[in-house]
């Protein structure tokens, strides 16, 4: 049963409908019922396009299992095809090669994630398959800038015009969603991704992840430990193009308190210089970056003694990472010395949205994160260490 925002777009009378909404809202139900529907008519024929063919899986799963209690005449799983007693079709398509989906006439097109496509697969490809059968599409995305995608939603809105209508939902609008559910996402995520992904709103700002970097900027006002207070680092490794980096968070006024970088120098000498910087500050816990060079110096260092903890950087393990640190810099929870290094780092620091509905972070090509990751790692191990610092 659809709830009352999947209800208005599909009840609504307009050939072309384009809906810009949060995450959970809904829209792969609406557009499975969109094509089901079709499906009981005879002779019709839809497509479900997505930017991958693995972000269409469970859509075809989900597709056969709706129509096992139809009469079909065969099922093709190498095509993601199938096809319906009284000459209707339902297939699934991936949207990266564009040329290859062009075809006979469609009466439906879904497009999942329209904003991750590119244009040319509306205005070349899809658009013409529509104009003998007089055939319709229904856009469903969050937003991804204002590409294509967001030119088709200002058309929509546009109130002279007939094809088109646009519809925009937040996941608030969605009333299987808990308040609460959303209060806990809202108090952990920073306020750009909140509001692209959350509010579907179409923002115009770049990819940066970082906001707030210079107001972060404080005066150093340590030299060196203070009585009762707690210290931790993070370090990240590099040897000849890549610099290692050991950031020292003052924990109790979570403060930025001591940033070295350096690079072409041995393990045994990097070691050396952290185990300095450590004992200086009293660290009481160093997370260090574990993949691949940094395991065996980790090791190292826990046999010297050192309270060193690893951390595997994987793609499903740096986004919460990367976004602890920004919410901090952005709700001004951190303070930051004044290096023009790690300052430079943070700002070109960019984001990519993926079609998955993730995030890739880096430093552009060329350019260097290395305190950028050293710093996410100390603010890592200050917010998830506890208060007392109990390491046992």
């Amino acid at each position: 049963m659809l709830h009352p925002g999947q209800a208005q777009v599909m009840d609504d009378p307009a050939r072309f409908k384009v809906v810009a909404c949060g995450r959970r809202w809904g829209k792969t139900e609406l557009g499975k019922t969109a094509l089901l529907r079709l499906a009981l008519q005879p002779g019709r024929r839809a497509w479900w396009l997505a930017p991958t063919i693995m972000m269409a899986s469970q859509v075809w799963r989900d597709l056969k299992n709706s129509l096992h209690s139809l009469k079909y005449a065969s099922i093709s799983e190498t095509e993601k095809r199938i096809d319906i007693a009284g000459g209707g079709m339902i297939a699934v398509r991936s949207a990266h090669h564009p040329d290859s989906l062009r075809g006979e006439g469609l009466d439906l097109a879904v497009l999942d994630e329209a904003a991750f496509m590119q244009p040319r697969v509306w205005h070349e490809i899809v658009r013409p398959m529509l104009t003998t059968t007089r055939g319709s599409a229904l856009f469903l995305s969050t937003p991804l800038g204002k590409n294509w995608f967001y030119d088709l939603f200002r058309i929509g809105m546009h109130s002279a015009e007939n094809e088109y209508a646009a519809f925009h939902f937040s996941t608030a609008s969605n009333p299987l969603i808990a308040a609460a559910e959303l209060e806990s996402i809202r108090r952990r995520t920073t306020e750009h991704i909140w509001r692209v992904e959350y509010l579907a709103q179409f923002s115009d700002e770049s990819g940066s992840v970082f906001r707030g970097i210079r107001q972060a900027v404080q005066p150093l006002r340590q030299s060196g430990p203070l009585a009762g207070h707690s210290y931790v680092a993070g370090i990240d490794w590099g040897r000849s193009h890549d610099f290692t980096v050991i950031a020292i968070i003052d924990a109790t006024e979570r403060r930025l308190v001591a940033l070295d970088r350096f690079n072409e120098i041995g393990w045994g000498l990097q070691r050396g210089r952290l185990k300095s910087l450590a004992q200086r500050w009293g660290t009481q816990v160093i997370w260090a970056e574990s993949n691949s060079i940094g395991a065996p110096n980790i090791e190292a260092l826990q046999a010297e003694g050192l309270p060193v903890r690893g951390f595997a950087t994987t793609a499903k393990s740096k986004s919460p990472l990367i976004e602890s640190l920004a919410l901090a810099l952005e709700r001004r929870q951190l303070s930051l010395l004044d290096d023009p290094v790690l300052l430079g780092e943070l700002a070109s620091y960019a984001l990519e949205r993926l079609p998955g509905g993730g995030y890739r972070y880096s430093a552009p090509p060329g350019m260097h994160d290395d305190t950028v990751i050293a710093l996410a790692l100390a603010w890592h191990g200050v917010i998830n260490s506890g208060a007392r610092f109990d390491f046992a």
